[in-house]
């Protein structure tokens, strides 16, 4: 087992996470049980199930599951696994028409999970059996909840409630609960990245890298503009006090969301959501990263741009979205060899985890602190 001690130290003392949490099979395995499956994680987006009957698997570090809006519009997570002889039931993104239907026996399966029908169960023609019980044979559900558009999951059960864990950032930005509208395909791109998940957290969370890698960017909203959110449990990361909105040729703007107060005419905030989303808002757009863990050095960024105002109803600005989209895909692209090289970095046996600056790396050494409680609680289970 690695030593996290030093991890939870103060951070003019603490160390970083140890390389086997970047590098080691068993400890990626580990940090899927304790981190990922016991916590509220991100796997998918709402607006990939947009309508009803909407179902689109999805692997999460192994575990096939299954993403669907029922007829009442609710989005309902399960186990993509027939309750029969645990046959995958969806293997691509599709529209349910009728019922869930396992194509090897058939079992068939409503929107909300419940098994509906169980063809030939008791020999040819008899579609029922008495040892079958189809009230306890529905697909295994898997608690679920859904915030700016995030598809959050708790694997294994046992996790406070959503709102209670995040209660702090809910409030924080309570102002931009209001609807959310996808920009349309170049509003969504994805990055396959050579790192350890964690490494693409990290890096997200922190301003200190702006001046170096993020030169244009830290052209007008320089590094001095910046503040640490570094004092929550559950998230942290950076606010900037002069974020710039995009102008067209004409000088017009992309549409605000409606009634933010004076602190975001100029504000926007960047939170790493514990423990694999990062969620970014301005005034005029918000954006929502999920991220995939593959294994101990690769990753799959999932990134989706949102804005105040639907694609459909303004054409207008279809020029700004795409502008916007382009924009943040070469800000992400800038860290990829940091997150990369840091990566390749933890192959280096005399690295101790490093350590932190008390100015600059609050919101880093809050998640390292978090993911090390995580793994604690985790073996004292």
């Amino acid at each position: 087992m690695t030593q996290l001690a030093p991890v939870m130290a103060d951070i003019n003392q603490a160390n970083g996470l140890p390389n086997a949490h970047y590098i080691d099979q068993a400890v990626f395995a580990e940090e899927k049980r304790a981190v990922l499956f016991a916590n509220w994680s991100g796997i998918g987006f709402g607006k990939d199930i947009p309508a009803a009957g909407d179902a689109r698997p999805v692997d999460f570090m192994g575990m096939p599951l299954l993403l669907v809006r029922d007829r009442t519009g609710e989005i309902g997570v399960f186990q993509n696994t027939c309750r029969h002889r645990g046959m995958i039931l969806v293997n691509e993104p599709t529209r349910i028409r009728g019922a869930i239907r396992c194509p090897y026996h058939s079992w068939c399966y409503g929107l909300d999970g419940g098994l509906r029908t169980t063809p030939h169960v008791g020999g040819p023609g008899r579609n029922t059996h008495e040892a079958v019980d189809m009230t306890k044979l529905g697909l295994h559900r898997i608690r679920s909840h859904v915030w700016r558009d995030v598809i959050f999951v708790n694997v294994d059960g046992n996790a406070a409630p959503f709102e209670q864990v995040h209660r702090d950032l809910l409030v924080r930005w309570a102002e931009f609960e209001q609807p959310l509208h996808h920009g349309g395909e170049s509003s969504s791109f994805r990055l396959e990245v050579a790192t350890n998940w964690k490494l693409a957290v990290e890096n997200y969370c922190e301003s200190y890298h702006l001046p170096w890698v993020h030169p244009g960017l830290n052209s007008y909203s320089r590094l001095e503009d910046h503040y640490n959110i570094d004092d929550h449990p559950g998230f942290s990361g950076q606010g900037t006090r002069v974020y710039r909105q995009l102008k067209d040729e004409n000088g017009a703007s992309l549409s605000d969301f409606a009634g933010l107060s004076a602190r975001w005419d100029e504000g926007a905030e960047y939170l790493a959501v514990y423990p694999n989303v990062l969620l970014g808002v301005q005034r005029d757009h918000a954006f929502a990263i999920v991220l995939q863990p593959i294994d101990t050095g690769h990753t799959v960024e999932h990134v989706e741009l949102y804005y105040a105002v639907p694609e459909r109803d303004s054409p207008r600005h279809d020029g700004l979205r795409g502008a916007n989209a382009r924009l943040w895909r070469t800000v992400f692209e800038e860290d990829l060899f940091v997150v990369e090289g840091m990566q390749r970095g933890r192959h280096g046996a005399l690295f101790d985890g490093g350590r932190f600056s008390p100015a600059m790396d609050g919101p880093t050494h809050n998640f390292h602190k978090w993911v090390a409680a995580q793994v604690e609680a985790g073996r004292a289970a």
